[in-house]
């Protein structure tokens, strides 16, 4: 009797553990096939923002910027303003000892007498031979030789008028002057220096080297290189903002100037000019800044995050999911790029649905379960969800599943 109990009983928790084993495997089996079903994230196109901002580098540049250079060659023999100083027009930078141009200047000096003399003299001689004209006395050809002659004088004498008019200016520019209102940015010489002439001695020989460079700072003009891509948007009430390493919590304020209207070949960009007032001379020649610009762009414009694309052989697509959960691989055509999102100006409706971020290897038909976005990871709120959450797994079923795996591990 006690035998066929214990049979009775090892039998009763065999047939009892064949029948959990069996209930274990088709909960897992059951998981298996809803856990073969690719979990998606799907979202809906967002209209495009109404402006948009681009950020390019440019190279900050003086109203006006003069290299100066010597027009005589000589020796400093004193500079009266170094760097930073503020100058007006026509104020004394520095002088040059020209001890040649001198001699030349006197020289010229002297072959100007020499020759009025002599214009002098053909004057009178040609007056008394023409007196003598029409008599016995002389020939009327030797009365015209000597009339010639005053003539030829007289323009040996305008030549030598134009040389002493030539060296006193060589002689002018023995002091080295402001050519405006400025700041100076740079001297380059000191006393006692050998300076070539920069082509106004022509007796010079050698390279001529730059003493001062003033600029004037009163407004700033801003170079930028912008991009094909961006040139629509350089038009007459273009402004922008410049923001400088030196000034972290400060913008300043451009407006647009002109345009190169050609493209460089080599980068693709055009360069455009913008002017920035300079009331404070804060804002120095040479400097780095990041111009910013705002452009309006049409808001009718579909834009989607730049990793729902899915770039293959066939050209740019997107995943998109039907009513009945199947992908389907989308053509779509791209706009501007605004850095997390891009345009699409084809391919796509309003109430499309498409998967945030496909995998590489998603195949078109495809079945795919769409669950809620995890937070820190869902895309940005500007993009609507339409999601079916009814097919997701409920916390119970969740919690079945993970019930039958400790089971089928125990046993």
């Amino acid at each position: 009797m006690l035998t066929a109990i214990a049979a009775l009983i090892v039998v009763g928790l065999v047939a009892l553990g064949i029948f959990q084993r069996r209930a274990n495997v088709a909960n897992l089996r059951d998981v298996a096939d809803e856990e073969s079903v690719p979990e998606v994230q799907v979202i809906s196109p967002a209209p495009g923002p109404a402006t948009r901002t681009v950020t390019l580098p440019g190279t900050i540049k003086a109203w006006y910027s003069a290299p100066i250079y010597a027009q005589v060659s000589g020796y400093v023999l004193k500079w009266y303003k170094d760097y930073g100083a503020p100058v007006k027009a026509g104020d004394l930078l520095a002088t040059i000892d020209a001890p040649a141009v001198d001699e030349q200047y006197e020289s010229s000096q002297a072959n100007l007498d020499v020759a009025q003399t002599n214009y002098n003299l053909a004057v009178v001689t040609a007056n008394r031979w023409t007196a003598l004209a029409g008599t016995q006395a002389v020939s009327q050809q030797e009365v015209d030789v000597q009339v010639a002659s005053a003539a030829a004088k007289k323009a040996q004498a305008r030549v030598a008028q134009h040389e002493v008019a030539r060296y006193k200016v060589l002689e002018g520019f023995k002091r080295i002057v402001a050519p405006f209102d400025g700041i100076v940015t740079s001297r380059d010489t000191d006393v006692g220096n050998y300076v070539n002439a920069a082509g106004g001695d022509v007796s010079a020989r050698g390279a001529a080297d730059e003493l001062f460079s003033v600029s004037d700072i009163h407004e700033m003009r801003v170079f930028v290189s912008v991009p094909q891509d961006y040139a629509a948007m350089l038009k007459p009430d273009l402004t922008a903002t410049l923001s400088l390493p030196q000034y972290p919590n400060r913008t300043f304020n451009a407006t647009y100037q002109t345009t190169a209207n050609a493209f460089n070949p080599q980068t693709r960009t055009v360069v455009t000019e913008l002017l920035v007032p300079n009331p404070d001379h804060l804002i120095w020649p040479g400097t780095y800044a990041d111009v910013k610009f705002v452009v309006p762009t049409n808001p009718d414009v579909l834009v989607v995050p730049e990793q729902a694309l899915v770039f293959r052989a066939q050209g740019t697509q997107v995943a998109l999911v039907d009513a009945d959960n199947k992908v389907h691989l989308q053509d779509v055509q791209l706009g501007q790029n605004f850095g997390q999102t891009v345009q699409i100006t084809s391919g796509l409706k309003r109430s499309d649905r498409l998967i945030t971020n496909p995998s590489a290897g998603i195949l078109e038909g495809e079945t795919v379960r769409i669950v809620q976005g995890v937070p820190g990871i869902a895309p940005d709120a500007q993009f609507h969800a339409n999601m079916d959450a009814s097919k997701n797994l409920t916390p119970a079923q969740r919690a079945k599943v993970e019930a039958a795996r400790n089971d089928d591990a125990s046993q």
